[in-house]
């Protein structure tokens, strides 16, 4: 065989090859793949959590309440997530208080009291809200309800003792789940 019908057969065979790679790729079965590659890489709700620079309060009670590997499991869970600037604006004494080995089951259930079980978007957590008439109640990971409402464009959520928090920044993606970022801190009531 001549090089020129050599040369011409690998670049048809190279061609075909291509081809086919582009049609494997855009099978459901490769495209899940990928899609389950790229939620693994993606952090957790606790690697999040660190990685803001607004949380570091939540992460130390998360770690002092023991609730690091519930939270890095698989999940999901949908987290209301108090800044650093909420916590302070607890009562002085508040967190250390918390903190503290002996408060343990107090800061579990506070911290549980932001959980929601499933991923729960904002799309979603809307279309609850608007279904509901305005008013939605939902179950906590520590058993009690919270009610969302909006305030304009913003979700309000309400705690057991009447406290309102506002989602500040909503949809922070997880590898397990979701992080709505809250302007307060809910307490049972």
């Amino acid at each position: 065989m001549p090089i020129s019908s050599t040369l011409k057969a690998a670049a048809f065979a190279s061609i075909a090859a291509m081809g086919s790679f582009a049609l494997m790729t855009g099978t459901p079965a490769f495209a899940d793949h990928h899609a389950k590659a790229a939620e693994a890489s993606q952090p957790n709700i606790v690697e999040t959590a660190m990685g803001t620079g607004v949380h570091g309060t939540l992460v130390a009670a998360v770690k002092a309440a023991d609730l690091v590997e519930t939270l890095t499991a698989p999940g999901p869970y949908t987290v209301f997530a108090p800044t650093d600037d909420a916590f302070a604006a607890l009562p002085a004494g508040t967190v250390d208080t918390l903190l503290k080995p002996e408060n343990k089951d107090q800061l579990t259930s506070i911290l549980t009291y932001h959980v929601v079980a499933g991923r729960v978007p904002a799309a979603a957590l809307t279309q609850a809200i608007r279904g509901a008439g305005g008013s939605y109640e939902f179950a906590t990971v520590a058993g009690e309800t919270l009610s969302a409402r909006f305030d304009g464009h913003t979700i309000v959520v309400t705690d057991g003792a009447g406290r309102e928090t506002k989602v500040v920044q909503a949809d922070v993606d997880t590898a397990n789940g979701v992080i709505h970022v809250t302007d307060g801190v809910f307490l049972p009531g």
